[in-house]
């Protein structure tokens, strides 16, 4: 039987909230100090959920913080996955990531047969999620990593037909993402576009830098906003309980 235990915890989270608010914590910009400090403040500030991944895995020192992130947090961990090689029992679901808006065939359906069995063996649930980079104004990791392109910002039809097609083939999770550091946001216009389109819940990720910003993009329809890089910088708990009051009050 496939669990969804978590994923319905996601949704009484953002039908409770409005919108969600996700931090993506990468294991390898951290020491194991400043890991559980970080961890501390997020939930001190209430996030909802935390993302864990990257998109290199160095080792046994990256399992190790994946089960210090899952030991202290009070909120659901989801494994972000780079690779087949991040999968791991030290959190409590994977979103098992299909990255739509590229035609490279290894990040559609190849690595999810490899991993399969593994996620099986771990006894983690997994979330099938329709993962779409949009064009945020740079390279980013994604795209460099899979060699797959960007839909063009400003081609929201594209986006839309996309995440139709997501809905369609089953997936219970739409990620938008700009990419890590992105210079743009995906837009207000495409999330709107996209959340009219479909009925499962519209993720959305990259460059967003300010509680003010990312609760523009929750008005225009996401029901999860992830932000990574400038927490990690910042690494405040007034940042992160300041994003949580936008989001939560939406």
């Amino acid at each position: 039987m496939i669990k969804t235990e978590i994923y319905n915890k996601l949704l009484t989270s953002q039908k409770n909230n409005g919108t969600s608010f996700c931090v993506l914590i990468d294991p390898d910009e951290h020491s194991v100090e400043s890991l559980e400090s970080f961890v501390k403040a997020i939930n001190k500030a209430k996030v909802d959920v935390i993302l864990v991944g990257g998109s290199l895995h160095l080792g046994d020192a990256s399992a190790h913080k994946y089960q210090i992130i899952k030991s202290e947090s009070n909120c659901p961990v989801l494994l972000f996955p780079g690779s087949i090689a991040q999968l791991t029992p030290h959190v409590d679901a994977v979103l098992y990531i299909s990255v739509v808006s590229g035609r490279n065939p290894q990040y559609l359906i190849g690595d999810h047969v490899h991993a399969a069995p593994i996620i099986r063996q771990l006894n983690l649930e997994a979330i099938p999620t329709a993962y779409m980079l949009i064009d945020g104004g740079r390279v980013t990791s994604v795209e460099f990593m899979s060699g797959t392109k960007p839909i063009p910002h400003d081609k929201i039809s594209i986006a839309v037909a996309h995440a139709m097609a997501a809905e369609y083939l089953g997936f219970k999770l739409i990620y938008l993402e700009a990419g890590s550091g992105a210079v743009n946001t995906v837009s207000p216009e495409m999330i709107k576009a996209v959340k009219s389109a479909v009925e499962i819940p519209v993720m959305v990720g990259g460059g967003i830098k300010t509680p003010e910003m990312a609760k523009i993009l929750a008005n225009a329809g996401a029901d999860f906003i992830v932000t990574g890089n400038v927490l990690e910088k910042e690494n405040s708990v007034s940042l992160l309980e300041a994003f949580t009051q936008a989001l939560h009050s939406n």
